[in-house]
């Protein structure tokens, strides 16, 4: 029998130390508000989905999902601050090279839900405009391909955290829990099948806009003047 991706669960002292600090540092930084956790499953398999407007944004799920959870991300961090790319991987993930479905990342992925673990994909795989951009291909197609259901997550106010600390002050930071949703299959093949995995990454951003204020929505408002400003910096930055 070939030896499993990863083992899971693993790291976990170290994960309960890095959650008790990471619940420490939002505690004395901001004024972090957590609605809805109790509809976070007990167990899986689960993936949990979220919009991504600040380098942190991984971060401050740490302290609030109690369960053992593997985030998959970029192998390379390009819209984090050089000084703390290292943290993802105190904390260990799965990367993924951008562009490609790595296939030691699905691997690994299959793993954990066999095990009834919980995944977190941020959909859009980058966090450079604060505003909803349409989701990359990756977080559908680990949903059709696991066939876990998915648990949408909004985040507010991290991109004010330093700016209101070098005014003395601290921001509002909420994380808002979704109704999970899903599980999603595909059933095409070649083109209808990316047509598919579209819309449920359609469907994925805009279970993340009802969880955030109307002003983030982006490419998904309804407010004409807002999608079009959002439109200028949809584009994928990393080809």
């Amino acid at each position: 029998m070939a030896d499993p991706p990863i083992p899971y669960p693993r790291r976990h002292r170290r994960r309960l130390l890095l959650r008790r600090l990471a619940r420490a540092a939002f505690a004395i930084l901001t004024r972090f508000e957590a609605i809805g956790v109790d509809r976070i499953p007990d167990r899986g398999p689960l993936i949990i989905v979220g919009n991504h407007f600040h380098f942190a944004d991984p971060v401050a799920l740490v302290p609030y999902i109690p369960w053992h959870t593997e985030y998959i991300g970029g192998a390379v961090m390009p819209d984090a601050p050089p000084a703390l790319t290292w943290i993802p991987g105190l904390w260990g993930f799965l990367p993924v090279h951008r562009g490609t479905a790595t296939q030691d990342a699905l691997k690994a992925a299959r793993h954990v839900r066999d095990r009834d673990g919980i995944l977190v994909v941020f959909p859009e795989a980058g966090s450079w405009a604060p505003v909803l951009r349409p989701a990359r291909p990756g977080a559908a197609f680990l949903a059709a391909e696991t066939g876990a259901p998915l648990l949408p997550i909004g985040l507010d106010g991290l991109i004010d955290i330093f700016p209101t600390l070098r005014r003395g002050g601290r921001c509002r930071v909420t994380l808002r829990v979704g109704e999970p949703c899903g599980p999603f299959r595909t059933r095409g093949r070649g083109r209808a099948r990316r047509q598919e995995l579209e819309a449920i990454g359609e469907e994925i951003m805009r279970q993340i806009a009802a969880l955030i204020p109307a002003a983030r929505h982006g490419v998904f408002s309804d407010d004409p003047v807002l999608r079009a400003a959002a439109e200028d910096v949809a584009a994928y930055p990393w080809a």
